[in-house]
């Protein structure tokens, strides 16, 4: 009896010590934007996190760029932001300024995300006033993506990697007229990254190094740009920003209405880590190719230059901290993990993994490994990230006065380009 009496004190204390010991559980939530194929990767990524820590529960949401901005300036309004969040290179400043990102440093010093294989300027990326609030998803460049088909039934020789804008526009008014289709599928006018490439190209950063002004006193460059745009959309060589919105998807990152995807367009711009997105929306029996975009004739130098497709952050409204480095630093190193990613986010920051993938890529994986490794070797040095009024200059000056009022035919190139520096000047100026 004794023995007995015994033996279930024994159970019992075990039973105690086990409850004891289970694992907390954990939920956190992750917000990102991005298409339909980035959605379903990331999904199966979570899935796979959670299948091997069945304590943590991770709740999702993703929306189209510009909507996912709203979202999230909402969220951290109310004090609800997700515990990880997607961030992008133009708006980190600003995040960090209003202090809601947290810093990772502690995360990286005690090994719980694992840096150790990644290169210091991808790190550097990611730091404001030597913190890290950011980690890199992939390397990126802005890239132009060719339908090599369209230019073959054209009888048109693909361009050199280093071709220029007056080349550009010849080959996209020759497609046109060889094939009844657009040269380029629209976008310049949409994304202000052409405002940014026009200056690199010339030698000039965008913005100073303190941001609190523009580098640049002469619109001339801006101008002569949006003035090639509106003579290919008058050539019917590109669609007009109408059409490009209505037709063919605009921002709202449907990617299967994408001119180039339903072979409307041989030609579009597009940032490398949109590329396998792309061709995989195509469909099969398609080929592209992935240069360069222009450059200026005068000085040859690159617009490309290479950036953080987008980075990961831990917000500072989350209460699950070390969780959420925990998922950072599964999905930076883990191979299995970013074999399903697919290098959709660009390519991988981690040696290990990147070598990984290269031996199972896709063929336009292999495409876009091929023009990331050019671009390292031909590229503008990286700006520093935007300042934290980017966004507003973005949302209200570029946006109202490029996107819509210049090809809406209510400004000219040169008044607009005069506003948007003038306005943009006002703003960075401000206390």
């Amino acid at each position: 009896m004794k023995r007995k009496v015994i033996a279930l004190l024994c159970l019992a204390l075990i039973a105690l010590a086990g409850a004891f010991g289970q694992t907390k559980k954990v939920e956190l939530k992750f917000a990102w934007w991005g298409s339909q194929v980035r959605h379903e990767a990331t999904i199966q990524v979570i899935e796979l996190y959670q299948k091997l820590h069945p304590n943590v529960s991770i709740s999702y949401e993703f929306a189209g760029f510009d909507d996912f901005w709203m979202k999230m300036t909402t969220m951290a309004a109310g004090g609800q932001l997700p515990d990880i969040m997607q961030q992008d290179y133009s708006r980190i400043t600003e995040w960090q300024s209003r202090n809601l990102l947290e810093p990772l440093n502690p995360f990286v010093q005690n090994k719980t995300i694992n840096l150790s294989d990644v290169a210091k300027p991808i790190l550097d990326s990611g730091t404001i006033n030597d913190k890290l609030y950011a980690i890199s998803a992939g390397s990126n460049s802005y890239a132009m993506m060719l339908d090599v088909d369209a230019f073959k039934k054209a009888g048109i020789p693909l361009p050199s990697q280093d071709w220029t804008w007056e080349e550009f526009e010849k080959i996209a008014l020759q497609l046109h007229e060889k094939l009844g289709i657009y040269g380029i599928g629209g976008g310049f006018e949409v994304d202000e990254l052409a405002w940014k490439a026009n200056y690199l190209s010339d030698g000039q950063f965008l913005y100073s190094d303190d941001g609190k002004s523009l580098t640049y006193k002469d619109d001339t460059l801006l101008v002569n740009f949006l003035k090639m745009l509106q003579r290919l959309i008058k050539a019917g060589a590109a669609p007009t920003y109408q059409e490009y919105m209505s037709t063919f998807g605009g921002t709202t990152g449907n990617v299967q209405m994408d001119a180039i995807v339903t072979g409307k367009s041989a030609i579009e711009a597009v940032w490398s880590n949109q590329v396998v997105t792309v061709a995989t929306a195509a469909g099969s029996g398609r080929n592209f190719a992935v240069i360069h975009i222009p450059r200026h004739k005068k000085t040859g130098l690159p617009g490309n230059f290479l950036k953080p497709s987008m980075f990961l952050s831990i917000t500072s409204q989350s209460k699950n901290k070390e969780e959420a480095a925990k998922f950072i630093d599964f999905w930076t190193n883990s191979v299995e993990a970013n074999l399903i990613l697919n290098a959709e986010r660009g390519v991988p920051i981690s040696a290990k993994v990147r070598d990984a993938l290269k031996q199972t890529v896709s063929p336009i994986n292999k495409v876009v490994f091929e023009y990331m490794d050019r671009v390292a070797k031909d590229a503008a040095p990286t700006p520093p990230p935007e300042p934290a009024r980017h966004a507003e200059i973005r949302a209200n000056v570029y946006v109202p006065l490029i996107r819509e009022q210049v090809f809406y035919g209510v400004l000219t190139p040169e008044e607009a380009a005069r506003q948007l520096r003038i306005q943009a000047m006002e703003i960075l100026k401000r206390p």
